[in-house]
């Protein structure tokens, strides 16, 4: 699948000439972007079923790339720096570099692009979430139903405003996941702010009957689970014992499956008739 307006605007970011200075591409047409001084791109964490391992999303990360340190996560050095209003621009920029390199990629065909939303953008908005970042993809030309934003966690406190956001982003057209510390939050979130995805930490995945509950409950609302931070066989093992009782194949990520990478999962090749 191509997009054309894309492709025109990677044209210009590949002439020196009409190139941005935030955002260039290198030689290999990997898209770059420049902040505070820091230069950054991306990586892509496949997401795929458990139980038949298939890709079916990947979660773009921002990178940082110096000699020093390649791979340092962005976010990390400049969250406590960056004013509100830089927290913004630098979450915009990622969200737009991600889309960039990942509908460049032929790979990209089958896949969903998971993007995260800073926690700092809940209050530093003050409305009409989503409205600037859908400006951006309608201008490229680039499917807004095969992007989904993930939410940050909230205290109780923040349940009014994650409440706001989420329903400013449904009507901006979005898709978003949101983040369940236990069962109990989990079905709370479904009901309140119907989410397209739950994501829960694998790490603490020790309830298997109510996590059961959790997955069925999600599907009877054309939700999905997605368990993040798979990091071994045992997390793998255990997942697919909920999944065995629930009877619903969650979504999971992590180590235990894949690293993030520039490069998207290869499509598997079908065999001819």
């Amino acid at each position: 699948m191509s997009f054309p307006v894309l492709q025109q605007y990677l044209a210009r970011l590949a002439d020196p000439a009409t190139a941005s200075s935030s955002l260039w591409l290198d030689a290999t047409g990997r898209a770059h972007g420049r902040f505070f001084n820091c230069t950054m791109t991306s990586v892509f964490h496949p997401i795929r079923e458990l139980g038949s391992g298939a890709a079916v999303a990947c979660e773009g990360l921002a990178r940082g790339i110096s000699a020093e340190d390649e791979g340092l996560s962005l976010w990390r050095l400049l969250e406590n720096a960056a004013s509100d209003d830089e927290s913004v621009e630098l979450d915009r920029l990622c969200r737009m570099l991600h889309a960039i390199n990942f509908f460049r990629q032929p790979d990209c065909e089958t896949l969903e692009l998971h993007l995260n939303v800073h926690g700092r953008l809940l209050s530093a908005v003050s409305s009409n979430h989503g409205h600037a970042f859908r400006r951006i993809l309608d201008s490229l030309e680039l499917p807004l139903d095969r992007i989904l934003l993930q939410l940050p966690p909230t205290t109780p406190q923040q349940g009014w405003l994650l409440g706001y956001v989420a329903d400013n982003y449904r009507r901006n057209g979005f898709r978003f996941a949101v983040h369940a510390g236990s069962v109990q939050e989990g079905l709370a979130l479904l009901e309140r702010v119907r989410p397209d995805v739950i994501r829960y930490d694998a790490r603490d995945a020790r309830d298997w009957e109510g996590l059961a509950r959790l997955l069925t409950a999600a599907a009877g609302k054309g939700a999905r689970v997605l368990f993040h931070h798979a990091e071994g066989a045992a997390a793998l093992s255990a997942l697919q014992g909920i999944a065995d009782l629930a009877g619903v194949q969650p979504l999971a990520q992590g180590h235990a499956l894949d690293m993030p990478r520039a490069l998207l999962p290869a499509q598997p090749v079908r065999a001819a008739a």
